[in-house]
């Protein structure tokens, strides 16, 4: 019960004895299944720190050479971002596929790549992929890509690979694995993930840009202001207009901000409509 509440449990001294070889401590990872909020307090800064290592201790055999410690918990070595700068599709596309540069890696089903047609006008951001794009490989599925699709066919637009760039789009989330238990993606993702999603703009050279949640304007702005205080207007990416919406998840969770979402929409296809006069 004393170990329980942390107290140390006083013993009587021991006369000397050897030691015994230490025992190692395995460490736990964070498996909360805390729902994605959108519009929670920002995160702190998007650099961690360095990773700490553990070590194991292999028993000592009774003969022969000692055995050497091995180093457990080493970072993953992060994306070469200057490789990734001049990749072509596919590439890129291996390149997500194969992708070990953080822990979440260990527990996706798959990558989300994304989809969409390649030279798109429209370009959607979105944020990490849930138990279905997890399972189907594709982002915004279910009833939050239900609902986007819905949005995007009352604009004449579509997720299809093939036709009008003028009436397509392509849609990427900003981490292509998906956190474990749909937790909010955490800053070291984000900054290891990021180099996809700057050549995957690069490659689709969109004409406007919507940012769908705080994680997606987060890795897009570099801002911690929430998505309520920054849509309406329009802002900027390398120069391409961006406009800032709610993701559609929190829309299936707060139906008046549907048609919030609806004026931003709007609000994007008049400011590709006016590039275009």
């Amino acid at each position: 019960m004393l170990g329980a509440l942390k107290l140390r449990v006083w013993q009587p001294a021991r006369s000397a004895a050897p030691a015994s070889a230490p025992a190692h401590a395995a460490a736990g990872r964070d498996t909360a299944s805390d729902e994605v909020a959108l519009l929670d307090a920002p995160q702190e800064g998007r650099r961690s720190g360095p990773a700490s290592q553990e070590v194991r201790v292999r028993q000592q055999p009774t003969h022969g050479p000692a055995v050497a410690r091995e180093p457990l918990g080493v970072a993953p070595p992060p994306v070469d971002a200057g490789a990734v700068a001049g990749f072509d599709w596919q590439a890129l596309r291996t390149a997500v596929a194969d992708c070990r540069a953080c822990r979440l890696c260990e527990s996706r089903k798959q990558t989300v790549f994304g989809v969409g047609h390649p030279q798109a006008h429209w370009m959607v951001v979105g944020e990490a992929p849930g138990a279905q794009e997890d399972e189907q490989g594709e982002p915004f599925v279910g009833a939050a890509g239900q609902l986007l699709d819905a949005m995007l066919h009352a604009l004449g637009l579509s997720r299809a690979a093939d036709g009008d760039p003028a009436e397509r789009v392509f849609i990427a989330n900003t981490l292509k694995c998906r956190p474990p238990g749909n937790r909010n993606p955490q800053p070291d993702e984000m900054q290891r993930c990021e180099p996809f999603l700057v050549r995957q703009i690069e490659l689709v050279q969109p004409r406007i840009i919507l940012a769908m949640g705080r994680f997606a304007v987060q890795a897009l702005l570099r801002t911690s202001e929430p998505v309520g205080r920054l849509r309406g207007r329009v802002h900027r990416y390398q120069g391409v207009p961006l406009v800032v919406t709610y993701h559609p998840a929190y829309l299936l969770r707060n139906l008046p901000d549907k048609a919030r979402a609806w004026e931003d929409l709007c609000l994007a296809a008049d400011v590709l409509a006016q590039s275009k006069a």
